[in-house]
């Protein structure tokens, strides 16, 4: 009877146990929500703005995304960013998956110039090994820079590649197979931009935010 009464009693204070745990996770999940959620579009406008300067534009990136089928770019439905002045599209913000990184899926974003030069290249998340292929990561080298201002020709344009490969992009040493998966990604994305640039280029509703808060300059 004593062990019965002792199990029991565990039981009890396992189940209590699991039952206060279960909610305390629960109501920290909640008082935390708005917080993870800001932080994200905290770091996601970093990105964008360091692609497209805020200063350079009149409207707010965040709120000026229309929405695309992109299978070519990764993506069913691909959320494309639009950057204005004066009322005009000048850039475009792409969501591009490269999915032959040398550790998996590499997910970047393409900032693209209405004259179809690049704007700038930003890499949002991989797995790639640490010290080689995570080169492609601005906070570990500059590498991703190389793209600023560069024009895509075609599928045939023999430039758009890794020096390895006869191209001109530099690759990394002893890491080739990550920076290839992004010089493709971002030639994709800009022929892309190419096939639809009358859709990209087109003013929204949803474009027209009101414009983001500018730092006073005195």
């Amino acid at each position: 009877m004593e062990l019965i009464a002792s199990l029991r009693k565990n039981t009890l204070g396992i189940s209590i146990f699991a039952i206060v745990t279960a909610g305390l996770i629960a109501v920290t999940q909640v008082l935390t929500k708005d917080t993870i959620t800001e932080n994200r579009r905290q770091e996601e406008a970093s990105a964008l703005y360091q692609i497209i300067p805020q200063a350079n534009i009149d409207n707010d990136l965040l709120s000026s995304k229309i929405h695309i089928p992109a299978p070519e770019l990764g993506y069913d439905n691909a959320g494309v960013y639009q950057a204005l002045k004066d009322g005009k599209v000048t850039a475009v913000i792409l969501p591009v998956i490269a999915p032959d990184g040398y550790s998996g899926n590499i997910s970047l974003i393409v900032g693209v110039n209405a004259d179809a030069s690049v704007a700038g290249v930003r890499v949002l998340a991989h797995q790639e090994t640490p010290g080689l292929g995570d080169k492609i990561d601005l906070k570990k080298s500059p590498w991703i820079l190389s793209f600023n201002g560069k024009q895509f020709t075609g599928a045939i344009d023999s430039e758009w590649a890794v020096k390895k490969d006869g191209g001109q992009f530099d690759q990394f040493t002893g890491a080739t197979i990550t920076p290839r998966a992004v010089v493709s990604a971002v030639g994709r994305a800009l022929q892309f931009f190419e096939l639809n640039r009358d859709e990209l280029l087109a003013p929204t509703t949803g474009s027209t935010a009101t414009p983001a808060p500018r730092e006073d300059a005195s």
